[in-house]
Protein backbone atom coordinates (compact mmCIF):
# COMPACT_ATOMS: atom_id res chain seq x y z
CA UNK A 1 0.00 0.00 0.00
CA UNK A 2 2.82 1.91 0.87
CA UNK A 3 4.56 1.30 -2.07
CA UNK A 4 1.60 2.38 -4.32
CA UNK A 5 0.76 5.56 -2.62
CA UNK A 6 4.57 6.53 -3.46
CA UNK A 7 4.24 5.47 -7.15
CA UNK A 8 1.10 7.69 -7.19
CA UNK A 9 2.41 10.67 -5.51
CA UNK A 10 5.65 10.07 -7.70
CA UNK A 11 3.78 9.83 -10.94
CA UNK A 12 1.83 13.33 -9.87
CA UNK A 13 4.33 15.27 -9.29
CA UNK A 14 6.11 14.10 -12.74
CA UNK A 15 3.31 14.55 -14.53
CA UNK A 16 2.97 18.08 -12.83
CA UNK A 17 6.41 18.99 -13.55
CA UNK A 18 5.49 17.69 -17.17
CA UNK A 19 2.77 19.84 -17.31
CA UNK A 20 4.76 23.34 -16.01
CA UNK A 21 7.36 22.65 -18.42
CA UNK A 22 5.43 22.57 -21.50
CA UNK A 23 3.29 26.03 -20.18
CA UNK A 24 7.04 27.59 -19.97
CA UNK A 25 8.63 26.33 -22.93
CA UNK A 26 5.15 27.66 -24.84
CA UNK A 27 5.16 30.98 -23.21
CA UNK A 28 8.77 31.18 -23.79
CA UNK A 29 8.12 30.68 -27.70
CA UNK A 30 5.42 32.88 -28.01
CA UNK A 31 7.93 35.93 -26.87
CA UNK A 32 11.63 34.46 -28.16
CA UNK A 33 11.07 35.32 -32.07
CA UNK A 34 10.23 38.67 -31.27
CA UNK A 35 13.59 40.09 -29.49
CA UNK A 36 15.40 39.67 -33.04
CA UNK A 37 12.69 42.05 -34.34
CA UNK A 38 11.44 44.73 -31.70
CA UNK A 39 13.67 47.80 -31.72
CA UNK A 40 11.18 50.40 -30.38
CA UNK A 41 11.45 51.36 -26.39
CA UNK A 42 7.84 50.49 -25.68
CA UNK A 43 7.70 47.41 -27.59
CA UNK A 44 11.01 46.67 -25.64
CA UNK A 45 10.17 47.51 -21.98
CA UNK A 46 6.47 44.82 -22.66
CA UNK A 47 8.50 42.57 -23.84
CA UNK A 48 11.34 42.50 -21.08
CA UNK A 49 8.43 42.98 -18.60
CA UNK A 50 6.48 39.51 -20.29
CA UNK A 51 9.71 37.90 -19.71
CA UNK A 52 10.36 38.78 -16.24
CA UNK A 53 6.72 37.86 -15.62
CA UNK A 54 8.24 34.36 -16.38
CA UNK A 55 11.18 34.43 -14.45
CA UNK A 56 9.10 35.33 -11.12
CA UNK A 57 7.20 31.84 -12.39
CA UNK A 58 9.85 29.98 -13.02
CA UNK A 59 12.93 30.99 -11.04
CA UNK A 60 15.38 28.29 -12.09
CA UNK A 61 15.02 28.99 -15.21
CA UNK A 62 18.08 31.29 -16.67
CA UNK A 63 16.55 31.87 -20.18
CA UNK A 64 13.66 34.22 -18.69
CA UNK A 65 16.16 36.56 -16.93
CA UNK A 66 18.57 36.48 -20.00
CA UNK A 67 15.94 37.73 -22.19
CA UNK A 68 14.56 40.48 -19.84
CA UNK A 69 17.92 41.65 -19.11
CA UNK A 70 18.75 41.88 -22.92
CA UNK A 71 15.72 43.66 -23.72
CA UNK A 72 16.70 46.70 -21.67
CA UNK A 73 19.98 46.56 -22.61
CA UNK A 74 18.85 46.99 -26.61
CA UNK A 75 16.80 49.92 -24.96
CA UNK A 76 19.59 51.25 -23.83
CA UNK A 77 21.72 50.81 -27.15
CA UNK A 78 18.51 52.90 -28.85
CA UNK A 79 18.93 55.39 -26.73
CA UNK A 80 22.61 55.66 -26.91
CA UNK A 81 21.68 56.03 -30.79
CA UNK A 82 19.91 58.52 -30.27
CA UNK A 83 22.18 59.92 -28.05
CA UNK A 84 19.79 60.02 -25.22
CA UNK A 85 22.55 59.37 -22.68
CA UNK A 86 20.86 60.11 -19.70
CA UNK A 87 18.32 57.05 -20.01
CA UNK A 88 21.28 54.22 -20.45
CA UNK A 89 22.05 54.22 -16.81
CA UNK A 90 18.78 53.74 -14.95
CA UNK A 91 18.43 50.99 -17.96
CA UNK A 92 21.73 48.85 -16.94
CA UNK A 93 20.69 48.95 -13.14
CA UNK A 94 17.50 46.81 -14.75
CA UNK A 95 19.39 44.82 -16.28
CA UNK A 96 21.91 43.97 -14.00
CA UNK A 97 20.47 41.84 -11.28
CA UNK A 98 18.73 40.41 -14.02
CA UNK A 99 21.86 39.28 -15.70
CA UNK A 100 23.61 38.39 -12.39
CA UNK A 101 20.91 35.93 -11.73
CA UNK A 102 20.92 34.16 -15.20
CA UNK A 103 24.31 33.52 -14.67
CA UNK A 104 23.79 32.15 -11.29
CA UNK A 105 21.84 29.92 -12.40
CA UNK A 106 23.69 29.24 -15.99
CA UNK A 107 27.48 29.18 -15.15
CA UNK A 108 30.21 29.10 -17.46
CA UNK A 109 27.72 30.07 -20.33
CA UNK A 110 28.93 32.23 -23.85
CA UNK A 111 25.38 33.09 -24.07
CA UNK A 112 25.66 35.04 -21.12
CA UNK A 113 29.03 36.21 -21.54
CA UNK A 114 28.23 37.63 -24.37
CA UNK A 115 25.07 39.82 -22.54
CA UNK A 116 27.93 40.50 -20.25
CA UNK A 117 29.42 42.15 -23.00
CA UNK A 118 26.86 44.18 -24.24
CA UNK A 119 26.37 45.05 -20.68
CA UNK A 120 29.55 46.68 -20.10
CA UNK A 121 29.64 48.74 -23.28
CA UNK A 122 26.38 50.28 -22.66
CA UNK A 123 28.25 51.46 -19.42
CA UNK A 124 30.95 52.67 -20.89
CA UNK A 125 29.12 54.05 -23.72
CA UNK A 126 26.88 56.28 -21.38
CA UNK A 127 30.14 58.13 -20.79
CA UNK A 128 33.21 56.71 -22.60
CA UNK A 129 36.51 59.18 -21.72
CA UNK A 130 35.81 58.23 -17.75
CA UNK A 131 34.71 54.65 -18.01
CA UNK A 132 36.93 52.92 -21.00
CA UNK A 133 39.60 51.75 -18.26
CA UNK A 134 36.62 49.83 -16.26
CA UNK A 135 33.67 48.76 -18.35
CA UNK A 136 35.88 48.84 -21.91
CA UNK A 137 37.87 46.00 -20.26
CA UNK A 138 35.13 44.26 -18.43
CA UNK A 139 33.58 43.89 -22.24
CA UNK A 140 36.53 42.98 -23.67
CA UNK A 141 37.20 40.15 -21.42
CA UNK A 142 33.76 39.14 -21.24
CA UNK A 143 33.83 38.70 -24.98
CA UNK A 144 36.87 36.66 -25.25
CA UNK A 145 35.25 34.31 -22.08
CA UNK A 146 32.19 34.14 -24.59
CA UNK A 147 34.81 33.25 -27.15
CA UNK A 148 36.69 30.66 -24.46
CA UNK A 149 33.46 28.57 -24.06
CA UNK A 150 31.89 28.45 -27.61
CA UNK A 151 33.72 29.94 -30.32
CA UNK A 152 31.27 28.64 -32.93
CA UNK A 153 28.87 30.87 -31.26
CA UNK A 154 28.01 33.58 -34.03
CA UNK A 155 26.53 36.57 -31.60
CA UNK A 156 30.78 36.36 -30.75
CA UNK A 157 31.74 37.67 -33.66
CA UNK A 158 28.66 40.08 -34.55
CA UNK A 159 29.31 42.10 -31.21
CA UNK A 160 33.56 42.15 -32.23
CA UNK A 161 32.28 43.30 -35.73
CA UNK A 162 30.30 46.21 -34.41
CA UNK A 163 33.26 47.26 -32.07
CA UNK A 164 35.38 47.24 -34.59
CA UNK A 165 33.36 48.49 -37.40
CA UNK A 166 32.52 51.40 -35.32
CA UNK A 167 35.96 52.54 -33.28
CA UNK A 168 37.76 55.25 -35.12
CA UNK A 169 41.05 53.68 -36.79
CA UNK A 170 43.26 55.92 -34.77
CA UNK A 171 41.59 53.36 -31.58
CA UNK A 172 42.27 49.99 -33.45
CA UNK A 173 39.40 50.16 -35.53
CA UNK A 174 38.91 48.98 -39.05
CA UNK A 175 35.47 49.12 -41.47
CA UNK A 176 37.05 46.23 -43.66
CA UNK A 177 38.42 43.90 -40.51
CA UNK A 178 34.29 44.92 -38.81
CA UNK A 179 33.14 43.38 -42.55
CA UNK A 180 35.18 40.15 -42.00
CA UNK A 181 33.99 39.71 -38.72
CA UNK A 182 30.69 40.27 -39.91
CA UNK A 183 31.44 37.36 -42.55
CA UNK A 184 32.46 34.73 -40.13
CA UNK A 185 29.87 35.58 -37.81
CA UNK A 186 27.57 34.91 -41.06
CA UNK A 187 29.50 31.53 -41.60
CA UNK A 188 28.90 30.75 -37.93
CA UNK A 189 25.13 31.19 -38.24
CA UNK A 190 24.92 29.04 -41.35
CA UNK A 191 25.77 26.27 -39.12
CA UNK A 192 24.50 27.25 -36.01
CA UNK A 193 21.73 25.39 -34.02
CA UNK A 194 20.24 26.51 -30.74
CA UNK A 195 20.15 24.26 -27.90
CA UNK A 196 16.29 24.51 -28.19
CA UNK A 197 13.29 26.45 -29.47
CA UNK A 198 13.98 28.89 -27.02
CA UNK A 199 17.99 29.34 -26.41
CA UNK A 200 19.74 32.26 -27.98
CA UNK A 201 19.18 32.34 -31.99
CA UNK A 202 18.77 36.12 -32.45
CA UNK A 203 21.67 38.05 -34.42
CA UNK A 204 21.55 37.18 -38.15
CA UNK A 205 19.15 39.82 -39.51
CA UNK A 206 21.87 42.72 -37.67
CA UNK A 207 24.48 40.84 -39.26
CA UNK A 208 23.12 40.39 -42.71
CA UNK A 209 22.47 44.43 -42.58
CA UNK A 210 25.98 45.35 -41.32
CA UNK A 211 27.01 43.36 -44.81
CA UNK A 212 25.26 45.67 -46.82
CA UNK A 213 26.92 48.49 -45.58
CA UNK A 214 30.08 50.11 -47.24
Amino acid sequence: MKRSFFVLCTSFMLTTSFAQSEKYIKAMEALVPAVDTTRSPDGLTQLANSFERIANAEKTMWLPFYYAALCHINKANGYFQTQELDKVDPLMDIAEPLLAKAEELEKNNSEIMCLKKMFNTGKMMADPMNRFMTFGQSAAQALEVARGLNPDNPRVYLLEGIDKYYTPEQYGGSKSEGKKLFEEAMKKFEVFKPASSIHPSWGLSQVKYFLTLE
